[in-house]
């Protein structure tokens, strides 16, 4: 029973444990950055593409 109890309990936790938070909050901000970037160099394209499809989508009504 002793080592079910362990189990349970997981891990000691160490008070200067906080986790990655800087590591996955620069990957959100790259990966946003990403986006933007992409958005403003194909922006255009980006337009035609989904104007084509709304209109191939409004006119088969």
């Amino acid at each position: 029973m002793r080592r079910i109890g362990q189990f349970a309990r997981g891990r000691p936790r160490d008070d200067n444990d906080r986790g990655d938070v800087p590591g996955w909050v620069m990957v959100t901000v790259m990966t946003a950055v990403l986006v933007v970037a992409i958005l403003a160099v194909f922006r255009p394209q980006i337009n035609n593409a989904l104007d084509g499809i709304l209109s191939s989508v409004s006119s088969s009504k």
